[in-house]
């Protein structure tokens, strides 16, 4: 039998508080997730709390975008909040963040629940910024739902992937290190920011136009021209590797584009795509799993031994996309 140390009912309006809560072992005290909440598998079991207000899976990164301003513009929410659900649950904690309204539930929705409760629950917000504030995160949710040492486990575990990965990369010469662009949406151009430009950097790149706890922001292609970047990796908030592809091949306005082809990294068939809902866009315990991949892109022969997940990256083959 399944003994709670304790017996606090959790809702979490961030899929990677719901993986943080997973590894901890309190799936059980989990009584409420978001539509985005996939992994693991089992969270897709647990109420639905919050949804989008619009269906986007299949939409385009442009009609995407579109629709989230047309949504500001108009004062209308990205975000829906089920009453009867989230009454029924009566939670003890809600976690949130307090990064990126658009992400994920922000203030507007934390604000609405607790008036809908009609009482006030432990509201706990994680803010990362780098990978030392998600591991952060991961000692706060622990100390919070008293687990202190399965979380101490899981960072020392996570730390020590990253020690093997900066083991390597850290005696490399700066001037010998490759130019990296992370792009976190592709239309329009969004630099990957916040946690990313510090991947890049712990896995023996330079990142490119953005720096280690910015926000991701719009990105001009002269920009992107002047960076010349030796690799390109594509990861647009949320998509997964076949999602990306097909962006990509479809976004003729991209893909037919003289200054975007006439680039370093295209010319040298250097385009990656990886599973950015998966690894990059989430600031949990998979955003190091995150790491190795981008070492294993950046410099496939020294990381030849590192094993990560199938399907978590690929390179594009340009002349491919034509076919």
């Amino acid at each position: 039998m399944y003994i709670l140390i304790s017996n606090k009912r959790i809702i979490s309006f961030l899929p990677s508080a719901t993986e943080i809560l997973y590894e901890l072992g309190v799936d059980s005290q989990i009584i409420g997730v978001t539509h985005e909440c996939n992994y693991p598998l089992q969270a897709k079991t647990k109420p639905r709390v919050i949804n989008s207000a619009f269906d986007g899976s299949t939409m385009s990164s442009k009609e995407i975008d579109d629709k989230i301003v047309e949504l500001f513009r108009n004062g209308q929410n990205i975000y829906i909040i089920n009453d009867d659900v989230l009454k029924e649950s009566r939670p003890d904690i809600i976690i949130a963040q307090g990064i990126c309204e658009v992400c994920s539930p922000f203030t507007k929705e934390i604000n609405r629940a607790i008036s809908v409760l009609g009482y006030d629950p432990e509201v706990i917000i994680l803010d990362p910024h780098n990978i030392s504030d998600i591991l952060d995160n991961i000692s706060q949710i622990a100390q919070k739902i008293e687990k202190i040492k399965e979380g101490q486990e899981l960072v020392t575990t996570l730390e020590d992937r990253i020690h093997k990965i900066k083991k390597i990369t850290e005696v490399k010469k700066v001037e010998k290190l490759p130019r990296i662009l992370c792009l976190e949406w592709i239309d329009p151009f969004f630099t990957a920011g916040h946690w990313v430009p510090e991947m890049v950097e712990i896995a023996g790149g330079i990142n490119g136009l953005s720096k280690s706890k910015e926000q991701s922001r719009r990105a001009s292609i002269e920009e992107i021209k002047k960076l010349d970047p030796n690799k390109i990796v594509l990861m647009p908030c949320g998509f997964n590797i076949d999602r990306t592809i097909k962006e990509y091949k479809n976004n003729t306005t991209l893909n037919k584009n003289q200054e975007w082809n006439n680039l370093r990294a295209i010319k040298n068939n250097e385009l990656y795509v990886v599973d950015a809902g998966s690894y990059f866009s989430k600031p949990g315990p998979r955003t190091i799993t995150g790491i190795e991949i981008l070492a294993k892109i950046i410099s496939p022969n020294e990381f030849e031994h590192i094993t990560i997940p199938e399907n978590s990256y690929s390179k594009v083959i340009i002349d491919d996309l034509s076919k």
